[in-house]
């Protein structure tokens, strides 16, 4: 497992806060690997999720560091969403 998942794994635990989220949804850092949310578990993994969200690296590293709102990376192309929109919704909000 790459250290860049390592590292984002541990930094959307501390965002997450203890809070949960509902359902399941998958981080895939284009080159590095796949993140998985279940519930309030963070870890590396690639299963089937009800959403799955995709960016290059750096764009990943802007969202968890603040300096990139989800929702302008997926209307300016930056993160793509696959699967249950109101998911990814609410992953925003869990994650901000």
């Amino acid at each position: 497992m790459s250290d860049v998942i390592n590292a984002a794994v541990a930094a959307l635990q501390e965002k997450m806060n203890g809070e949960s989220f509902s359902g399941t949804a998958k981080f895939v850092v284009e080159g590095e690997g796949a993140i998985m949310i279940d519930g309030s578990e963070v870890r590396a993994g690639d299963e089937e999720a009800d959403v799955t969200l995709t960016a290059d690296q750096d764009t990943f590293q802007e969202i968890l560091s603040g300096e990139l709102n989800p929702t302008s990376a997926f209307m300016t192309g930056k993160l793509s969403v696959d699967g249950d929109m109101g998911k990814a919704m609410a992953l925003g909000s869990v994650l901000s």
